[in-house]
C-alpha cells in the first residue's frame, strides 16, 4: 500500500511537471507538454509544435493545426532517441491520452507506462497500448 501511495504521488509530481512544460508550446488550440522518466530521472521532454528551424505557428489561417506539427510524446521520444539514454523500460507523462500514432511510437521505444491527465476523446491510442501489453493510467485530479 505505502508503495502505491509513493508512487501516486509521483505520477501526480511529474504529470504537473509536464503541464507546465506544456507552457513552451506555441499551439493556440492545445498546448500537450510531456516528459519522459526512468530510474526516477527526467530522460526526455517535450511539447507539441513545428518542427525544429520551422515559424512557431500550429494554425493555419482558418484555426487548423498544421499537417507538420509534432505531438509532445513525439517530440519527447525522437529528442531521447538523439541523446545517450534509451526510453526502454521508462514511463511516458503527458498531458493528454497519446493519439494512434504516438501511441504507434511509444510501442516501438519500449515505454512500458503511459501517465495522462486529459482523456481525449478518440481513444484509440490508449486502446492500441493497452493491446500492447502497456500500463495507462489516467490521473484526473493532480492535486496531492
Amino acid at each position: 500500500m505505502e508503495y502505491y501511495n509513493k508512487q501516486e504521488l509521483l505520477d501526480k509530481r511529474y504529470l504537473r511537471m509536464a503541464r507546465i512544460w506544456a507552457e513552451n508550446s506555441y499551439c493556440q488550440r492545445r498546448q500537450v507538454g510531456a516528459i519522459i522518466v526512468k530510474d526516477k530521472m527526467i530522460i526526455s521532454d517535450g511539447y507539441n509544435g513545428t518542427p525544429v528551424g520551422f515559424e512557431n505557428i500550429c494554425e493555419d489561417e482558418n484555426g487548423l493545426t498544421k499537417s507538420y506539427v509534432l505531438h509532445a510524446e513525439a517530440n519527447a521520444i525522437t529528442k531521447v532517441a538523439r541523446s545517450n539514454n534509451s526510453s526502454n523500460g521508462a514511463t511516458l507523462y503527458v498531458t493528454a491520452s497519446p493519439c494512434l500514432e504516438c501511441a504507434k511510437l511509444i510501442i516501438q521505444s519500449g515505454i512500458k507506462r503511459v501517465v495522462f491527465n486529459e482523456l481525449y476523446r478518440i481513444t484509440d491510442g490508449i486502446d492500441l497500448l493497452t493491446r500492447a501489453g502497456i500500463e495507462c493510467k489516467h490521473i484526473e485530479n493532480l492535486n496531492q
